[in-house]
C-alpha cells in the first residue's frame, strides 16, 4: 500500500526482535518488552537529547498504515511506560514522542517505531534534527541500566 522498503530489505529492528544484533543495536540495549513490543535505547542521539528510546512492535509493520490497532495500542502503552521511566531516571525536564511515516515524513527505518525523547529547557529538539550522531555501546550503558532499574520496580 504505502511501502518504501527496498527489495530484500534486512530490517534491523526485526533482527533485534528475533534475538539478533546489528552493527548499531544489541540485545543489551533492550530496556523493556512485553508480548507485542520492545523498547531499546537508540543508537542515534540528537545533540541535546541523549539516550532517546525507540519502541517497536515485535512483528514487522512498516508504518502507521499497516499496524493493527491492538498492536498500535500496545506499542503506545509501552511508550508511555518509557516516558515515565525517562522522566524518573534521567535529569530531564519533560519528554516528547515522535513517529514518522514514509520518506517525506522522515521515516528512515522501514519498521514502525516511536521515538521517546528526554527533553530539556531550550534543547531545540526540532531545530536540531540534522544534528544526530551514532553512539558507542559503552555510552548507552548508563542509560540502559537506569531505565532497566526503574522498569524492574513495575
Amino acid at each position: 500500500m504505502h511501502n518504501h522498503a527496498p527489495e530484500n530489505y534486512e530490517c534491523p529492528f526485526c533482527i533485534l526482535s528475533k534475538g539478533g544484533e546489528t552493527e548499531y543495536n544489541s540485545q543489551n540495549d533492550i530496556v523493556y518488552q512485553d508480548e507485542n513490543s520492545i523498547a531499546f535505547v537508540s543508537p542515534k542521539w540528537w545533540i541535546n537529547n541523549p539516550a532517546n528510546v525507540l519502541v517497536i512492535p515485535k512483528k514487522h509493520y512498516e508504518n502507521i498504515y499497516e499496524i493493527p490497532d491492538d498492536v498500535l495500542a500496545d506499542v503506545y502503552k509501552s511508550a508511555k511506560k518509557i516516558a515515565i521511566a525517562i522522566k524518573e531516571s534521567y535529569p530531564s525536564d519533560g519528554t516528547s514522542m515522535r513517529q514518522h511515516n514514509e520518506p517525506d515524513g522522515e521515516q528512515d527505518v522501514w519498521h514502525f517505531h516511536v521515538h521517546v525523547f528526554p527533553r530539556y529547557k531550550n534543547d531545540k529538539l526540532y531545530q536540531n534534527h540534522d544534528k544526530k550522531r551514532f553512539v558507542e555501546k559503552e555510552e548507552k550503558r548508563q542509560y540502559v541500566e537506569k531505565l532497566k532499574e526503574f522498569l524492574s520496580k513495575d
